[in-house]
Order: C-alpha cells, then structure tokens, then sequence
C-alpha cells in the first residue's frame, strides 16, 4: 500500500470544491487516510515549497499558497502516487487532458486546484510535514 499527499489549494477551497476533489479520489479507489484544513503562513509555505526555493515561481506560489485555508489528505492506495498524478492532470489547466481534475477546475498554472506528491521521495517528506503518525489511520 502506498501514500500520497494531496493538498487542495486555497483557489478550489475558495470555490467550495473540496468534497467533488476528494469523492474523484475516493471514486478512483483512493482511501482518505489523514484529512486537515489550515491556513499556512508564508514561512510554512516556504518550507513546504523548500525544493522550488531556487525557481522564479517560488515566492508566487508560497504566497499563493498562504492567502486562505488548504485541505491537506494523505491518501492510500496500491499506486498511489501515479493514481493521484493521473487524476490531477498537467500543472497546466489549459495542457491537462479532459476529465482531469486540472482540467476541470484549474484557471492557471499556479492556481490549479490541486498539489500532489510526485515521488515516493516527495511523498515522504511532505505527509509528516502535515501530519504525525499517530493522525494517519491504518488501513482497516
């Protein structure tokens, strides 16, 4: 079994969508094993966003990500990850295959619904970023 993290960013929390995202990943057999709204500080972001600290986008993207409430989940499956990727479509809303989540409720490449992790690598050093283990529910 595999995790992810997913956070639903601050534009589709916004746009009350937070129960359509996580029922397409619970309907493509994702199983919500850790769920969470807060509000990051710029400095949060920043240390979430550590890895892009180098990129033009990064102060964007860290501010944007501080300027309302997120939903952060740790989601499980066999292929998790790939899964979550598949589902949320290219960073690109305008580039995201149709039906993808991106595709449905992205306005632009920063303000696209939906982070996931994109490795085994990321994913482990983004969950305890936001949760403990004892938050994480076992598989039942």
């Amino acid at each position: 079994m595999e995790r992810t993290l997913v956070i639903i960013k601050p534009d589709a929390v916004k746009r009350n969508l937070i129960g359509e995202i996580l029922r397409r990943f619970e309907e493509a057999g994702l199983r919500v094993a850790a769920l969470r709204m807060l509000r990051l500080s710029k400095q949060q972001a920043q240390g979430f966003y550590v890895v892009h600290k180098e990129r033009p986008f990064y102060d964007s993207l860290c501010s944007f990500m501080s300027e309302g409430p997120v939903v952060a989940a740790v989601l499980e499956a066999q292929g998790a990850i790939e899964k979550v990727r598949a589902l949320m479509g290219a960073t690109d809303p305008e580039k995201a295959q149709a039906g993808t989540i991106r595709a449905a409720f992205g306005t632009s490449i920063e303000r696209n619904a939906v982070h996931g992790s994109d490795s085994p690598a990321s994913a482990a050093f983004e969950i305890p970023y936001f949760f403990s283990a004892l938050e994480i529910m076992e598989t039942p």
